[in-house]
C-alpha cells in the first residue's frame, strides 16, 4: 500500500498531531485523530461495529482532505 503524506495539524504539537494519508492505490484517506473519550459524545454516536473506530478530527484540517482529493473528490483511485 503506498501511503502519501498530506499533512499534519500545524495547531497540535509535533507528538499528538491529527494527520491525513492518502492511499494512493485506492483514493481512500487515512486519517488520524483525537480519540473520542467523552461518555456523552460516546453516547449520541452510539455502539461502533468492532472493526470500526470514531475519532475526533478538527474542521481546521480540512484542507488537507480537499488537497488528497484535488479539491473535488477526485484523487486518485476514486472513480
Amino acid at each position: 500500500m503506498g501511503l502519501r503524506f498530506i499533512g499534519k495539524d500545524p495547531d497540535s504539537d509535533n507528538d499528538h498531531s491529527p494527520t491525513v494519508w492518502l492511499d494512493e492505490a485506492t483514493g481512500d484517506l487515512i486519517l488520524q485523530g483525537w480519540k473520542i473519550t467523552d461518555v456523552k459524545t460516546q453516547a449520541e454516536i452510539g455502539v461502533v461495529p468492532e472493526n470500526e473506530t470514531v475519532i475526533r478530527f478538527p474542521v481546521r484540517m480540512i484542507p488537507f482532505v480537499l488537497e488528497a482529493h484535488d479539491g473535488d473528490g477526485s484523487g486518485p483511485g476514486v472513480q
